[in-house]
Protein backbone atom coordinates (compact mmCIF):
# COMPACT_ATOMS: atom_id res chain seq x y z
CA UNK A 1 0.00 0.00 0.00
CA UNK A 2 1.46 3.60 -0.68
CA UNK A 3 -0.10 5.70 2.50
CA UNK A 4 -0.27 9.56 0.80
CA UNK A 5 -1.84 12.91 1.80
CA UNK A 6 -4.86 13.61 -0.41
CA UNK A 7 -2.91 14.20 -3.57
CA UNK A 8 -4.95 16.92 -6.09
CA UNK A 9 -8.25 17.09 -3.41
CA UNK A 10 -9.67 14.40 -6.01
CA UNK A 11 -13.28 13.05 -4.85
CA UNK A 12 -16.02 11.11 -6.29
CA UNK A 13 -19.74 12.45 -6.23
CA UNK A 14 -22.32 10.00 -7.67
CA UNK A 15 -25.59 11.68 -7.88
CA UNK A 16 -29.30 9.26 -9.00
CA UNK A 17 -32.73 10.05 -9.32
CA UNK A 18 -35.94 7.92 -9.33
CA UNK A 19 -39.16 9.58 -11.28
CA UNK A 20 -42.05 7.71 -12.40
CA UNK A 21 -44.12 4.67 -12.16
CA UNK A 22 -41.92 1.95 -10.07
CA UNK A 23 -42.55 -1.66 -9.46
CA UNK A 24 -42.34 -3.00 -6.00
CA UNK A 25 -40.55 -6.31 -5.58
CA UNK A 26 -41.76 -8.37 -2.52
CA UNK A 27 -39.66 -10.98 -1.18
CA UNK A 28 -40.01 -12.72 2.17
CA UNK A 29 -36.77 -14.13 3.87
CA UNK A 30 -36.65 -15.84 7.71
CA UNK A 31 -33.74 -14.37 9.28
CA UNK A 32 -32.18 -15.41 12.36
CA UNK A 33 -31.13 -12.94 15.28
CA UNK A 34 -29.70 -10.24 14.08
CA UNK A 35 -25.82 -9.88 13.80
CA UNK A 36 -23.19 -7.62 12.20
CA UNK A 37 -22.61 -10.14 10.06
CA UNK A 38 -26.41 -10.83 9.14
CA UNK A 39 -27.35 -7.56 8.23
CA UNK A 40 -24.18 -6.59 5.83
CA UNK A 41 -25.34 -10.03 3.78
CA UNK A 42 -28.81 -8.89 4.11
CA UNK A 43 -28.18 -5.25 3.01
CA UNK A 44 -26.06 -7.05 0.52
CA UNK A 45 -29.05 -9.51 -0.95
CA UNK A 46 -31.09 -6.03 -1.67
CA UNK A 47 -28.35 -4.65 -3.54
CA UNK A 48 -28.13 -7.46 -5.67
CA UNK A 49 -31.60 -7.33 -5.67
CA UNK A 50 -31.63 -4.16 -7.14
CA UNK A 51 -28.88 -4.68 -9.59
CA UNK A 52 -30.31 -7.37 -11.34
CA UNK A 53 -33.49 -5.51 -11.47
CA UNK A 54 -31.42 -2.73 -13.33
CA UNK A 55 -29.92 -5.17 -15.60
CA UNK A 56 -32.92 -6.82 -16.69
CA UNK A 57 -36.00 -4.20 -16.82
CA UNK A 58 -34.58 -0.75 -17.42
CA UNK A 59 -35.13 0.68 -20.68
CA UNK A 60 -31.54 0.35 -22.17
CA UNK A 61 -29.15 -2.20 -21.84
CA UNK A 62 -26.46 -0.63 -19.03
CA UNK A 63 -22.96 -1.33 -18.77
CA UNK A 64 -22.76 -4.10 -16.02
CA UNK A 65 -18.58 -2.51 -15.20
CA UNK A 66 -20.55 1.03 -15.24
CA UNK A 67 -23.12 -0.42 -12.58
CA UNK A 68 -20.70 -1.44 -9.94
CA UNK A 69 -18.22 1.19 -10.57
CA UNK A 70 -20.72 4.06 -9.99
CA UNK A 71 -22.28 1.87 -6.99
CA UNK A 72 -18.62 1.76 -5.44
CA UNK A 73 -18.36 5.73 -5.76
CA UNK A 74 -21.27 6.35 -4.21
CA UNK A 75 -20.28 4.19 -1.39
CA UNK A 76 -16.74 5.90 -0.85
CA UNK A 77 -18.74 9.28 -1.46
CA UNK A 78 -20.82 8.53 1.20
CA UNK A 79 -17.79 8.79 3.65
CA UNK A 80 -15.94 12.23 2.95
CA UNK A 81 -14.79 13.95 0.15
CA UNK A 82 -11.45 12.49 -0.13
CA UNK A 83 -12.32 8.77 -0.23
CA UNK A 84 -12.90 7.16 -3.82
CA UNK A 85 -12.45 4.34 -6.43
CA UNK A 86 -9.76 4.63 -8.66
CA UNK A 87 -10.29 2.40 -11.91
CA UNK A 88 -6.93 1.38 -13.81
CA UNK A 89 -6.72 3.94 -15.91
CA UNK A 90 -7.13 6.78 -13.35
CA UNK A 91 -4.50 4.55 -11.20
CA UNK A 92 -1.84 4.81 -13.29
CA UNK A 93 -2.11 8.22 -13.96
CA UNK A 94 -2.10 9.28 -10.44
CA UNK A 95 1.25 6.95 -10.45
CA UNK A 96 2.42 8.98 -13.26
CA UNK A 97 1.36 11.93 -11.20
CA UNK A 98 3.29 11.43 -8.38
CA UNK A 99 6.40 11.09 -10.32
CA UNK A 100 5.86 14.53 -11.05
CA UNK A 101 5.01 14.67 -14.78
CA UNK A 102 2.33 14.47 -16.93
CA UNK A 103 -0.12 15.88 -19.44
CA UNK A 104 -3.05 18.20 -18.83
CA UNK A 105 -3.57 22.02 -17.52
CA UNK A 106 -1.49 21.83 -14.64
CA UNK A 107 -4.59 22.78 -11.88
CA UNK A 108 -5.45 20.96 -8.78
CA UNK A 109 -8.63 20.56 -8.58
CA UNK A 110 -11.99 19.12 -6.05
CA UNK A 111 -15.75 18.60 -6.56
CA UNK A 112 -18.05 20.70 -4.84
CA UNK A 113 -21.84 21.06 -5.44
CA UNK A 114 -22.06 19.05 -8.52
CA UNK A 115 -19.22 21.14 -10.37
CA UNK A 116 -15.40 21.48 -10.45
CA UNK A 117 -13.18 23.98 -8.17
CA UNK A 118 -10.21 25.20 -7.99
CA UNK A 119 -7.63 24.48 -5.26
CA UNK A 120 -4.56 26.13 -7.25
CA UNK A 121 -3.22 26.56 -10.53
CA UNK A 122 -0.08 24.98 -10.26
CA UNK A 123 2.86 27.73 -11.11
CA UNK A 124 4.85 27.71 -14.69
CA UNK A 125 1.47 26.04 -16.29
CA UNK A 126 -0.97 26.32 -19.15
CA UNK A 127 -3.47 27.47 -16.57
CA UNK A 128 -1.13 29.75 -14.14
CA UNK A 129 -0.49 31.50 -17.62
CA UNK A 130 -4.38 31.73 -18.34
CA UNK A 131 -4.97 33.44 -15.10
CA UNK A 132 -6.85 30.42 -13.25
CA UNK A 133 -7.07 31.12 -9.95
CA UNK A 134 -8.12 29.29 -6.82
CA UNK A 135 -11.74 29.12 -5.67
CA UNK A 136 -12.80 29.41 -9.68
CA UNK A 137 -15.49 27.10 -10.15
CA UNK A 138 -15.55 24.96 -13.78
CA UNK A 139 -19.14 24.61 -14.84
CA UNK A 140 -18.62 23.30 -18.45
CA UNK A 141 -15.80 21.75 -20.64
CA UNK A 142 -16.14 22.38 -24.44
CA UNK A 143 -19.58 23.57 -23.61
CA UNK A 144 -20.88 20.65 -22.30
CA UNK A 145 -22.14 20.70 -18.43
CA UNK A 146 -20.14 18.76 -16.01
CA UNK A 147 -23.03 18.65 -13.78
CA UNK A 148 -23.91 14.75 -13.61
CA UNK A 149 -19.67 13.74 -14.35
CA UNK A 150 -17.47 12.25 -11.20
CA UNK A 151 -14.38 14.36 -10.82
CA UNK A 152 -12.25 11.51 -12.46
CA UNK A 153 -14.67 12.11 -15.53
CA UNK A 154 -14.17 15.77 -15.59
CA UNK A 155 -10.24 15.71 -14.98
CA UNK A 156 -9.97 12.87 -17.41
CA UNK A 157 -11.97 15.35 -20.24
CA UNK A 158 -9.46 18.27 -19.33
CA UNK A 159 -6.42 15.95 -20.09
CA UNK A 160 -5.38 15.26 -23.95
CA UNK A 161 -3.27 15.26 -26.58
CA UNK A 162 -0.82 18.27 -26.05
CA UNK A 163 -1.09 21.26 -27.98
CA UNK A 164 -4.67 20.62 -28.30
CA UNK A 165 -7.13 23.08 -27.12
CA UNK A 166 -10.21 23.32 -24.56
CA UNK A 167 -12.55 25.90 -23.43
CA UNK A 168 -12.99 25.86 -19.83
CA UNK A 169 -16.61 27.97 -18.72
CA UNK A 170 -15.89 29.63 -15.20
CA UNK A 171 -18.12 31.01 -12.59
CA UNK A 172 -15.71 33.57 -10.22
CA UNK A 173 -17.20 35.10 -7.28
CA UNK A 174 -17.67 39.05 -8.21
CA UNK A 175 -18.19 38.72 -11.50
CA UNK A 176 -21.65 38.74 -12.71
CA UNK A 177 -21.68 36.28 -15.68
CA UNK A 178 -20.05 32.96 -16.40
CA UNK A 179 -16.84 33.45 -18.99
CA UNK A 180 -14.79 31.06 -20.99
CA UNK A 181 -10.97 30.32 -21.05
CA UNK A 182 -9.26 28.67 -23.54
CA UNK A 183 -6.32 26.70 -22.60
CA UNK A 184 -3.98 24.69 -24.82
CA UNK A 185 -3.05 21.15 -22.75
CA UNK A 186 0.59 20.70 -22.57
CA UNK A 187 3.22 18.16 -21.02
CA UNK A 188 3.06 19.09 -17.63
CA UNK A 189 6.65 18.68 -15.95
CA UNK A 190 6.23 19.30 -11.86
CA UNK A 191 9.17 21.05 -10.83
CA UNK A 192 8.51 21.17 -6.87
CA UNK A 193 11.07 23.37 -5.72
CA UNK A 194 12.23 26.60 -6.85
CA UNK A 195 14.49 28.72 -5.30
CA UNK A 196 16.84 32.01 -5.28
CA UNK A 197 18.71 34.46 -3.07
CA UNK A 198 17.16 37.96 -2.42
CA UNK A 199 19.06 40.86 -0.73
CA UNK A 200 22.45 40.73 -1.57
CA UNK A 201 21.88 37.08 -0.64
CA UNK A 202 21.27 37.44 2.76
CA UNK A 203 17.71 36.10 2.36
CA UNK A 204 17.33 32.20 0.73
CA UNK A 205 13.95 32.06 -1.17
CA UNK A 206 12.37 28.21 -1.42
CA UNK A 207 9.30 27.51 -3.04
CA UNK A 208 7.60 24.19 -3.22
CA UNK A 209 4.83 23.61 -5.36
CA UNK A 210 3.99 20.50 -4.18
CA UNK A 211 4.96 17.36 -2.78
CA UNK A 212 5.97 14.58 -5.02
CA UNK A 213 8.69 11.57 -4.87
CA UNK A 214 11.05 14.80 -6.18
CA UNK A 215 10.72 17.10 -3.49
CA UNK A 216 12.75 16.22 -0.98
CA UNK A 217 15.52 15.55 -2.81
CA UNK A 218 15.29 18.95 -5.24
CA UNK A 219 15.05 20.91 -1.08
CA UNK A 220 18.20 19.83 -0.42
CA UNK A 221 19.69 20.34 -3.62
CA UNK A 222 18.32 24.27 -3.20
CA UNK A 223 19.62 24.59 0.17
CA UNK A 224 22.80 23.10 -0.60
CA UNK A 225 23.45 25.47 -3.68
CA UNK A 226 21.80 28.59 -2.03
CA UNK A 227 24.12 27.67 1.22
CA UNK A 228 27.31 27.62 -1.01
CA UNK A 229 26.57 30.81 -3.68
CA UNK A 230 25.63 32.82 -0.10
CA UNK A 231 28.23 32.06 2.18
CA UNK A 232 28.76 33.78 4.74
CA UNK A 233 26.33 36.57 4.02
CA UNK A 234 23.05 34.27 4.48
CA UNK A 235 20.98 35.35 7.24
CA UNK A 236 17.99 32.98 7.07
CA UNK A 237 15.29 30.90 4.99
CA UNK A 238 12.08 31.72 3.46
CA UNK A 239 9.72 28.65 3.00
CA UNK A 240 6.92 29.31 0.42
CA UNK A 241 3.87 26.73 0.90
CA UNK A 242 1.06 29.02 -0.26
CA UNK A 243 -0.99 27.78 -2.22
CA UNK A 244 1.01 24.14 -2.22
CA UNK A 245 -2.15 21.65 -2.51
CA UNK A 246 -0.35 18.83 -0.72
CA UNK A 247 1.18 15.80 -2.10
CA UNK A 248 3.03 12.41 -0.66
CA UNK A 249 3.01 12.22 3.28
CA UNK A 250 6.35 10.58 3.63
CA UNK A 251 7.75 13.76 1.65
CA UNK A 252 6.54 16.31 3.87
CA UNK A 253 8.05 14.28 6.71
CA UNK A 254 11.46 14.28 4.92
CA UNK A 255 11.38 17.83 4.33
CA UNK A 256 10.16 18.78 7.87
CA UNK A 257 13.23 16.73 8.74
CA UNK A 258 15.65 18.80 7.01
CA UNK A 259 14.89 21.78 8.85
CA UNK A 260 14.57 19.86 12.40
CA UNK A 261 17.31 18.22 14.22
CA UNK A 262 14.98 16.22 16.79
CA UNK A 263 11.73 15.39 17.86
CA UNK A 264 8.16 14.44 16.52
CA UNK A 265 7.32 15.74 13.20
CA UNK A 266 3.49 14.67 12.31
CA UNK A 267 1.59 12.02 14.68
CA UNK A 268 -1.05 9.89 12.23
CA UNK A 269 -4.16 8.06 15.13
CA UNK A 270 -6.14 5.45 12.70
CA UNK A 271 -9.14 3.77 14.00
CA UNK A 272 -7.67 1.57 16.24
CA UNK A 273 -4.87 2.33 18.36
CA UNK A 274 -2.29 0.22 16.90
CA UNK A 275 -2.97 2.53 13.89
CA UNK A 276 -1.22 5.41 15.39
CA UNK A 277 2.26 6.31 14.31
CA UNK A 278 4.34 8.90 15.30
CA UNK A 279 6.84 10.15 12.63
CA UNK A 280 10.32 11.40 14.55
CA UNK A 281 13.25 13.81 12.74
CA UNK A 282 16.68 12.72 12.61
CA UNK A 283 19.80 14.60 14.30
CA UNK A 284 20.67 17.29 11.16
CA UNK A 285 19.57 20.59 10.20
CA UNK A 286 20.30 21.58 6.73
CA UNK A 287 19.77 25.08 7.58
CA UNK A 288 22.12 25.12 10.60
CA UNK A 289 19.86 26.66 12.99
CA UNK A 290 19.23 29.74 10.79
CA UNK A 291 15.86 32.10 10.93
CA UNK A 292 13.26 30.42 9.07
CA UNK A 293 9.84 32.06 7.92
CA UNK A 294 7.57 29.71 6.43
CA UNK A 295 4.66 31.31 3.76
CA UNK A 296 1.40 29.82 3.92
CA UNK A 297 -2.55 30.83 3.07
CA UNK A 298 -5.50 29.38 2.01
CA UNK A 299 -4.28 27.01 -0.64
CA UNK A 300 -1.98 25.73 1.67
CA UNK A 301 -3.04 22.28 2.32
CA UNK A 302 -2.59 18.49 3.24
CA UNK A 303 1.27 18.04 3.33
CA UNK A 304 2.09 22.00 3.60
CA UNK A 305 0.70 21.90 7.18
CA UNK A 306 1.92 18.80 7.95
CA UNK A 307 5.48 20.99 7.52
CA UNK A 308 4.05 24.12 8.83
CA UNK A 309 2.41 22.94 11.81
CA UNK A 310 5.65 20.74 12.77
CA UNK A 311 7.94 24.10 12.18
CA UNK A 312 5.64 25.64 14.36
CA UNK A 313 4.94 23.74 16.95
CA UNK A 314 9.05 23.46 17.48
CA UNK A 315 9.60 26.98 17.75
CA UNK A 316 11.36 26.32 14.59
CA UNK A 317 10.01 29.00 12.22
CA UNK A 318 7.47 31.87 12.10
CA UNK A 319 4.71 31.22 10.10
CA UNK A 320 3.10 34.20 8.50
CA UNK A 321 0.11 34.70 6.22
CA UNK A 322 -3.45 33.65 6.27
CA UNK A 323 -5.05 30.77 7.55
CA UNK A 324 -4.31 27.68 5.76
CA UNK A 325 -6.95 25.11 4.49
CA UNK A 326 -7.76 22.38 6.94
CA UNK A 327 -7.26 19.00 5.29
CA UNK A 328 -5.70 16.66 7.93
CA UNK A 329 -6.99 13.35 6.88
CA UNK A 330 -4.58 10.91 5.68
CA UNK A 331 -5.29 8.25 2.40
CA UNK A 332 -3.99 4.90 1.68
CA UNK A 333 -3.67 4.38 -2.00
CA UNK A 334 -4.91 0.19 -1.69
CA UNK A 335 -4.08 -1.77 -5.09
CA UNK A 336 -6.38 -3.80 -6.25
CA UNK A 337 -5.00 -6.14 -8.48
CA UNK A 338 -5.98 -5.58 -12.09
CA UNK A 339 -8.79 -3.71 -11.04
CA UNK A 340 -7.27 0.12 -10.11
CA UNK A 341 -7.23 1.12 -6.26
CA UNK A 342 -8.95 2.08 -3.66
CA UNK A 343 -8.61 5.57 -2.05
CA UNK A 344 -9.48 5.28 1.37
CA UNK A 345 -8.92 7.82 4.35
CA UNK A 346 -7.43 5.99 6.91
CA UNK A 347 -6.41 8.34 9.94
CA UNK A 348 -6.11 12.02 10.78
CA UNK A 349 -3.17 13.49 11.33
CA UNK A 350 -1.87 16.00 14.49
CA UNK A 351 0.86 18.24 14.80
CA UNK A 352 3.74 17.40 17.33
CA UNK A 353 1.35 19.35 20.16
CA UNK A 354 -1.46 17.14 19.24
CA UNK A 355 -3.42 20.23 17.61
CA UNK A 356 -5.65 18.70 14.98
CA UNK A 357 -5.31 20.09 11.38
CA UNK A 358 -8.70 18.47 10.14
CA UNK A 359 -11.39 21.92 8.86
CA UNK A 360 -9.56 23.97 11.30
CA UNK A 361 -6.27 25.16 9.40
CA UNK A 362 -2.80 25.98 10.71
CA UNK A 363 -3.10 29.72 12.06
CA UNK A 364 -0.04 31.73 11.29
CA UNK A 365 2.17 33.31 14.15
CA UNK A 366 1.54 36.78 12.17
CA UNK A 367 -1.58 37.38 9.97
CA UNK A 368 -0.07 39.06 7.05
CA UNK A 369 -2.78 39.47 4.32
CA UNK A 370 -1.95 40.11 0.72
CA UNK A 371 -2.31 43.40 -1.25
CA UNK A 372 -5.21 43.04 -3.70
CA UNK A 373 -4.90 45.23 -6.76
CA UNK A 374 -8.22 46.89 -7.76
CA UNK A 375 -9.48 45.02 -10.40
CA UNK A 376 -9.86 41.97 -7.59
CA UNK A 377 -10.82 44.73 -4.28
CA UNK A 378 -14.61 43.59 -5.11
CA UNK A 379 -13.96 40.14 -5.44
CA UNK A 380 -12.40 40.30 -1.72
CA UNK A 381 -15.72 41.92 -0.52
CA UNK A 382 -17.83 39.30 -2.21
CA UNK A 383 -16.09 36.40 -1.11
CA UNK A 384 -15.88 34.11 1.87
CA UNK A 385 -12.94 31.64 2.85
CA UNK A 386 -13.49 28.34 1.33
CA UNK A 387 -11.35 25.76 3.08
CA UNK A 388 -12.02 21.78 4.39
CA UNK A 389 -14.82 23.07 6.37
CA UNK A 390 -16.82 24.25 3.47
CA UNK A 391 -16.68 20.81 1.94
CA UNK A 392 -20.17 19.08 1.53
CA UNK A 393 -19.38 15.61 3.91
CA UNK A 394 -15.91 16.71 4.92
CA UNK A 395 -14.24 14.36 7.34
CA UNK A 396 -14.42 16.09 11.29
CA UNK A 397 -12.38 15.79 13.65
CA UNK A 398 -13.01 13.88 16.59
CA UNK A 399 -11.94 16.63 18.68
CA UNK A 400 -14.19 18.83 16.77
CA UNK A 401 -17.47 19.24 18.81
CA UNK A 402 -20.88 19.77 17.00
CA UNK A 403 -21.57 23.05 18.12
CA UNK A 404 -17.78 24.00 17.74
CA UNK A 405 -17.63 26.57 14.44
CA UNK A 406 -15.40 25.25 11.55
CA UNK A 407 -13.66 28.13 9.55
CA UNK A 408 -10.42 26.59 7.96
CA UNK A 409 -9.52 28.51 4.50
CA UNK A 410 -8.60 31.85 4.00
CA UNK A 411 -7.96 33.70 0.79
CA UNK A 412 -5.77 32.10 -1.66
CA UNK A 413 -4.59 35.32 -3.90
CA UNK A 414 -0.54 35.83 -4.69
CA UNK A 415 0.36 38.34 -7.02
CA UNK A 416 2.30 37.65 -9.70
CA UNK A 417 4.95 40.46 -9.71
CA UNK A 418 7.10 39.60 -6.52
CA UNK A 419 7.72 43.24 -5.32
CA UNK A 420 4.02 43.87 -5.25
CA UNK A 421 4.32 40.32 -3.26
CA UNK A 422 3.35 41.62 0.23
CA UNK A 423 3.43 38.70 2.31
CA UNK A 424 7.11 37.82 0.49
CA UNK A 425 8.01 41.33 1.04
CA UNK A 426 7.34 41.76 4.61
CA UNK A 427 9.28 38.26 5.08
CA UNK A 428 12.09 39.88 3.44
CA UNK A 429 12.29 42.77 5.06
CA UNK A 430 12.11 41.01 8.65
CA UNK A 431 14.94 38.40 8.03
CA UNK A 432 16.96 41.33 6.66
CA UNK A 433 16.27 43.40 9.70
CA UNK A 434 14.68 46.24 7.94
CA UNK A 435 11.52 48.37 8.45
CA UNK A 436 8.26 48.24 6.18
CA UNK A 437 5.20 49.76 6.46
CA UNK A 438 3.14 46.59 6.14
CA UNK A 439 1.32 46.04 9.15
CA UNK A 440 1.09 42.37 10.63
CA UNK A 441 -1.32 40.90 13.51
CA UNK A 442 0.03 38.42 15.95
CA UNK A 443 -2.08 35.49 16.95
CA UNK A 444 -2.11 34.04 20.34
CA UNK A 445 -4.42 33.25 23.28
CA UNK A 446 -4.73 37.39 22.72
CA UNK A 447 -5.05 37.31 18.79
CA UNK A 448 -8.86 39.12 19.82
CA UNK A 449 -7.11 42.34 21.78
CA UNK A 450 -3.92 42.51 19.14
CA UNK A 451 -6.52 42.11 16.13
CA UNK A 452 -7.49 45.47 17.07
CA UNK A 453 -4.24 47.22 17.30
CA UNK A 454 -2.29 46.08 14.48
CA UNK A 455 1.60 46.00 15.36
CA UNK A 456 3.53 47.68 12.77
CA UNK A 457 5.73 45.02 10.56
CA UNK A 458 9.04 46.38 11.67
CA UNK A 459 8.55 45.10 15.11
CA UNK A 460 11.77 42.97 15.96
CA UNK A 461 10.76 39.59 15.39
CA UNK A 462 12.50 37.11 17.41
CA UNK A 463 14.57 34.55 15.99
CA UNK A 464 13.22 31.12 16.12
CA UNK A 465 15.57 28.53 18.11
CA UNK A 466 15.47 24.47 17.92
CA UNK A 467 13.58 23.64 21.55
CA UNK A 468 13.33 20.22 23.03
CA UNK A 469 10.65 18.02 21.09
CA UNK A 470 7.84 15.79 22.38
Amino acid sequence: MMRKSDFAFWSFIVMAGLAGATTVLNVSKTYSAPTPNSEIYKQLDLFGDVLERVRTDYVDKPSDSKLIESAINGMLAALDPHSSYLSPKNFQEMQVQTRGEFGGLGIEVTMENGVVKVVSPIDDTPASKAGILSNDLITHLDGEQIAGMTLSQAVERMRGRVDTPITLTIVRKGRAEPFDVKIMRAVIRINPVKWQLDGDDEVAYLKVTTFNEKTHENVVKAITQMKKKAGDKLKGYILDLRNNPGGLLDQAISVSDDFLNQGAIVLTRGRNLRETQRSNARKGDLTDGKKILVLINGGSASASEIVAGALQDHKRATIIGTRSFGKGSVQTIIPLGGNGALRLTTARYYTPSGRSIQAKGIDPDLIVEEELPPELKKLQKSRTPRGEASLRGHLRSESNAPDKKETSGSSSYVPRERDKDTQLQYAIATLRGLPTDIKAVKQGADKEKTAKKAEPAKSKTEAPQPAPKN
